[in-house]
């Protein structure tokens, strides 16, 4: 390859080529090693055995700097020469490749690992660590350890005002003793680890890639007893010494197979390591957002099942099987618990009827209005507050009917998704010139009136609260973000500015104590107030409808922040599955897929559960590319992981999607998913019907295709721009295409032309959209 100039391409003599490639690396060695120096940190390169017998204890471990090229090195009779290359990345302050390399020249080397080593020796405990989709802020709050499903247990925990507490989970020690956290390059969603230094006002951040020849990588960072100096250390294969993550549970011995070698082995690790001066832990979030895809690239998953095909099968599915007929309501999944049958929000219940009642048939909008008369009913507790769960159509409990904790105790997060997409669906009953009932309005001012209450009592909305008597029980965690947008979207049902107000204090309440900190939790009901994506993405929703309620400039600056905080969760690459596992048959892809949250350790096909329209209105408010593309990466991802009978996955009935796309050992094993009908099912109903199968910007020329079809321009003009659409599926589908004519205004209010196309398959065609004249 020759070298790039950004002027014009030149091409230079061999000799000229020769000399700049072996002085790159020493000039990059000593910009590399001037850096490290500034920042108190060294390099090394380490190999380490391990006593298998012992749960890989570690029995011998060497290390040597990287102050010289070539290193010898010895250890338990096997010979070694360790080389390495640092190259600055051209046009990028204090960025740089290390690419290290061991060679095993004499001897064997059994139950092994290498490992690039810095350590960092102006360390401190307030540095935020941030590992993407496993750790924020070194996880370092406190925990307790309790089998899944894990809760509270100590009286003396629960209140008002307690700390954040979470199960027990790889974390920094917020304590004295032993803190360390292993991880393998799958449980990231980029396998990467940065930090922010308050103190310096710096940044760090390190990328790899997922595996050497000897298999997955780990990643590791480890503080010494008086936390002023910290490891970060990449290791092949992955190693955890003596204990692994099981769910809920850091004592799991650890069955890891180090690797052997014999003369004549080599194996070479490489990273990017990145220095920057950064003044907020906001700005670590920021900086993650250009180089998430340095070394691995992103890639769209192959297409599969376009979004009206996939409804089409859902929507059949969900009368079929998840309509409980005597009582009239739509269940979670398939009713074999509680949990699977009644639940107002997190995974289903009034989230599934909005894409049912907006884009079903006739039988449909029936079990809709069905649903909401059977909900009005009874489903609203004494407190004001929904009904957390619920059984066999009569029967109301709080979120675990088995636990003497929480058997009355309420998710704040749900009662706020029912209340949101209530509400959407009273807009869509207008539309669709259906009589909102007087008991379903009494029935949503009740539930607001009684979130009203709760701020106005305790400051705040908390994460659980007392059913019966609406006491606040649990405080603190952002369980609550999607409250703000259902608050607004009820002060305009109801023309009462009080609940606007309240919208608007909760949502500064929200981006002072948690957002600017990078502290997000307690949005899912089975994790205690692990870190998660679900109440993050909550409170993108609810910033950008403030944004637009308000249009203060303030509201835009949060949800973008926050916005960068969820692509935190979303895979960036497609992750190489273990040879034999379920998903490496079947050939799925992992670019798009959003991870839970810390406790459950793997991504879903799908927000949970939302179609993430507040990505596209962001785009719509800021005209940037970034957050339209994420959109595109997430949707493109879900339809591949429905089960039909063309493509059939192992344990799910057609048209059952499974939540759980994992990448590391966690719990069912990497590669392996979860049998059964789940929430990954409304958040596809969801993206096919809010979201269009292609989005063309036609003031910007910018085009997104969230559906399984491939769009381009092929042609423009002042009066149309003309599109070639092709479905390289193999099914029938109708597209819809909608040409979006005043962006940069109101991202609620949609100015577009919308474009039905039918398509078979492997079929092109070509639309010409005419561009309205700007008034």
């Amino acid at each position: 390859m020759q070298p790039f100039s950004p002027l014009k391409r030149i091409y230079l003599p061999k000799e000229i080529l020769f000399l700049i490639a072996t002085s790159l690396p020493i000039l990059g060695f000593s910009q590399f090693s001037s850096i490290l120096k500034k920042n108190n940190a060294s390099i090394a390169a380490l190999i380490t055995q391990y006593d298998t017998s012992r749960f890989n204890q570690v029995s011998i471990r060497k290390k040597v700097l990287l102050n010289k090229n070539n290193i010898p090195l010895n250890i338990n009779g096997a010979d070694w020469k360790i080389s390495h290359k640092i190259t600055p990345v051209i046009n990028q302050t204090g960025v740089f490749d290390i690419q290290l390399s061991f060679h095993c020249t004499a001897g064997s080397l059994t139950a092994a690992s290498v490992s690039l080593d810095i350590d960092f020796n102006n360390w401190s405990s307030n540095n935020y660590v941030l590992m993407p989709g496993a750790v924020y802020n070194g996880n370092r709050v406190r925990s307790i350890k309790q089998p899944y499903l894990s809760f509270w247990a100590d009286s003396r925990d629960i209140g008002i005002d307690k700390p954040q507490l979470v199960s027990d989970i790889p974390r920094l020690n917020i304590n004295n003793g032993v803190s360390r956290i292993q991880q393998r390059s799958g449980d990231m969603s980029t396998p990467s680890i940065g930090f922010y230094s308050p103190a310096s006002k710096s940044g760090y951040w390190l990328l790899t890639n997922q595996s050497s020849c000897k298999g997955d990588h780990g990643i590791d960072i480890e503080e010494n007893s008086s936390r002023t100096n910290a490891n970060i250390r990449i290791t092949a294969p992955v190693v955890r010494e003596q204990f692994a993550y099981t769910i809920a549970d850091m004592t799991a011995p650890s069955y890891d197979k180090p690797a052997n070698f014999i003369k004549g082995d080599s194996i070479q690790l490489t990273a990017r390591i990145y220095f920057f001066d950064c003044n907020s832990i906001q700005g670590l979030y920021n900086y993650f957002a250009g180089i998430k895809n340095d070394l691995l690239p992103e890639k769209i998953a192959p297409a599969s099942v376009p979004f009206s095909v996939a409804f089409n099968m859902l929507e059949e599915k969900f009368n079929r099987q998840n309509f409980e007929p005597n009582f009239g309501y739509y269940s979670v999944g398939m009713r074999e618990n509680c949990y699977q049958d009644w639940q107002i929000g997190w995974t289903g219940g009034m989230i599934s009827t909005y894409p049912l009642l907006l884009n079903g048939g006739e039988q449909s909008r029936k079990n809709v209005i069905r649903n909401f008369d059977w909900l009005f009913a009874d489903g609203i507790s004494p407190s004001g507050y929904f009904w957390d769960t619920g059984e066999k159509g009569d029967k109301w409990f709080g979120i675990f009917p088995s636990s003497s904790v929480a058997k009355d105790l309420h998710l704040i997060r749900k009662s706020g998704d029912g209340l949101f997409y209530i509400l959407k669906q009273f807009e869509a009953f207008k539309k669709l010139g259906i009589n909102i009932k007087p008991a379903w309005e009494i029935g949503v001012k009740k539930v607001g009136d009684a979130m009203l209450k709760t701020w106005q009592q305790y400051h705040q909305l908390g994460q659980y609260v007392n059913n019966t008597t609406g006491d606040l029980i649990i405080g603190g965690s952002t369980s609550g973000g999607i409250v703000p947008a259902a608050l607004l979207l009820l002060g305009d049902y109801f023309k009462e500015p009080k609940y606007a107000v309240a919208a608007k204090e909760i949502g500064k309440d929200y981006a002072e104590k948690y957002i600017s900190k990078g502290l997000i939790y307690g949005g899912a009901g089975d994790a205690m107030q692990n870190f998660d994506s679900e109440s993050c993405y909550g409170l993108l929703a609810s910033f950008i409808e403030l944004y637009e309620y308000t249009k203060d400039p303030y509201w835009l600056k949060v949800t973008e922040d926050i916005a960068l905080q969820f692509s935190t969760w979303i895979s960036s690459y497609d992750f190489n599955f273990p040879i034999g596992s379920t998903l490496a048959k079947l050939g799925k892809k992992t670019t798009g897929v959003v991870w839970a949250n810390t406790q459950n350790k793997h991504g879903a096909p799908g927000i949970c559960t939302h179609s993430g329209i507040a990505l596209l209105k962001l785009y719509r408010a800021t005209g940037k590319y970034y957050y339209l593309h994420l959109l595109e990466l997430i949707t493109k991802a879900i339809p591949q992981y429905i089960a039909t009978d063309a493509s059939p996955i192992p344990g799910l009935q057609p048209a059952w999607i499974s939540e759980r796309v994992s990448t590391t050992d966690w719990l069912e094993g990497i590669g392996e998913i979860f049998p059964g009908s789940t929430w990954s099912e409304t958040a596809m109903m969801l993206t096919a019907t809010e979201l269009p199968s292609i989005y063309l910007d036609t003031e910007n020329r910018k085009l997104a295709c969230f559906d399984q079809l491939s769009a381009k321009i092929i042609g423009q003009s002042s009066q149309n721009i003309e599109l070639e659409i092709f479905n390289p599926t193999k099914y029938i589908c109708t597209a819809s295409v909608y040409a979006d004519q005043q962006t940069n205004v109101n991202a609620n209010t949609f100015n577009y032309t919308h474009i039905k196309v039918d398509l078979n398959p492997a079929e092109r065609k070509r639309i010409s959209i005419p561009i309205q004249p700007k008034k």
